[in-house]
């Protein structure tokens, strides 16, 4: 999910997080903070337009995806899901969706029958996203699953498992990949824009507000993961890869988790890391929970720069190409629409069968490439790298 919601998604900690032994399960919450819901239902859609089912109703999906809606051409929302009953109808009503298709935690099985629903969006916890995307293959849906993928690699060998199974498409959320000035950076970068690539730094980082692992998902390690890397330092991780065009071969890494802040009682505050690719460049990547807030991703190659700051947001993002003494600001548009581009390009897939951008394959690859930084932090040592992101043995 994305960093820096107003609210958690609507999910309860259960298990660890609260002392018992056990794991972690979807529950309701009460409607977030700041929720402004439509006055009107949303408009009809074209004939062959993509239903989704909305996998939990919190700050992200209610605040940023869910009235992006309005703007895709090839997608609707056909069904809720969520473990509050009043929010669940409350929000209903607001977008249009049926009595029939609404859908708790408890009964989603039975989404199975509903064939107004071709797709299941998961916006739930990480921790939560194998499980879920499982439970959606096994009713006959496509997904499309907000990033991290999982929180192991094996839960993401999972998932693909579950979609060829299913005969199903399987799309991560990488929605800067459907961004303007992030589809522009990609094309620069392709066209030796900064000359050769030598460098590129990326830092993402917020600091977080007082809050235990009981009370917030992102410092529970169990729906979370180990740190920031996981929700925001994985858009660093991306951009360095999408803009270098390489997978590393090697990776160096450090992290910080400070004794008695609650905050971080079961996950690191910072993550840093250096990624060397074949090519002789190297990334350096640092994300945090606990410091002043900034989202850059700078490239630097022989002949310029390419800096982006904000790098990755939900809006309001800047990119700007030093050449020597001139520079050149882009504006290759509203940065909004990556919501309604990402969505429509899901529908293109199950309905075209074309190919996806941002497929399983690529979030497997990336939550390899974390859990190797992690190695890396751990082992206090330069972890070698296979092409597709497994550490060597």
């Amino acid at each position: 999910m994305a960093a820096g919601s107003a609210a958690a998604a609507s999910v309860m900690l259960a298990g660890r997080a609260l002392g018992q032994s056990g794991g972690v399960r979807a529950e309701g919450h009460p409607m977030p903070g700041g929720v402004e819901l439509p006055d009107t239902p949303p408009r009809p859609k074209r004939a062959d337009s993509v239903g989704y089912a909305i996998v939990g109703l919190g700050g992200y999906a209610l605040n940023q995806m869910m009235p992006r809606f309005e703007r895709a051409e090839r997608a609707h929302i056909a069904a809720l899901v969520s473990g509050n009953p009043d929010k669940l109808n409350k929000v209903g009503d607001a977008y249009g969706v049926p009595a029939g298709s609404r859908y708790s935690y408890d009964n989603f099985a039975e989404i199975a029958s509903n064939e107004s629903v071709d797709a299941v969006y998961i916006v739930l916890p990480s921790g939560l996203h194998a499980e879920w995307t499982e439970k959606a293959f096994a009713a006959g849906k496509h997904v499309l699953c907000e990033k991290p993928m999982a929180l192991s690699s094996a839960e993401c060998e999972r998932m693909i498992a579950a979609a060829q199974r299913a005969n199903r498409r399987l799309m991560i959320a990488y929605r800067c990949h459907f961004e303007p000035y992030n589809m522009q950076a990609m094309e620069l970068m392709d066209q030796d824009a900064v000359g050769t690539l030598r460098m590129i730094r990326g830092e993402q980082s917020y600091r977080m507000g007082p809050t235990p692992p009981a009370e917030n998902w992102r410092v529970n390690r169990a729906l979370g993961g180990r740190g920031p890397l996981e929700d925001y330092g994985i858009y660093g991780l991306q951009a360095a890869l999408y803009l270098s065009g390489e997978m590393p071969e090697s990776v160096a890494a450090a992290s910080y988790q400070p004794a008695g802040d609650p905050r971080f009682a079961e996950i690191a505050a910072h993550v840093a890391s250096q990624l060397r690719f074949p090519s002789g460049a190297v990334a350096q990547l640092a994300t945090s929970y606990d410091s002043a807030g900034i989202n850059e991703v700078d490239a630097r190659g022989t002949t310029g720069a390419l800096l982006m700051q904000p790098a990755t947001g939900y809006s309001g993002n800047n990119m700007v190409l030093e050449m020597g003494r001139e520079s050149r600001e882009f504006t290759p548009g509203d940065s909004t629409v990556q919501f309604a581009r990402q969505l429509d390009h899901l529908a293109d897939a199950i309905r075209d069968g074309s190919d996806i951008r941002t497929p399983g394959e690529m979030g497997l690859r990336d939550v390899r490439l974390m859990e190797a930084i992690y190695a890396a932090a751990e082992s206090r040592r330069t972890i070698m790298l296979n092409p597709d992101g497994t550490m060597r043995s």
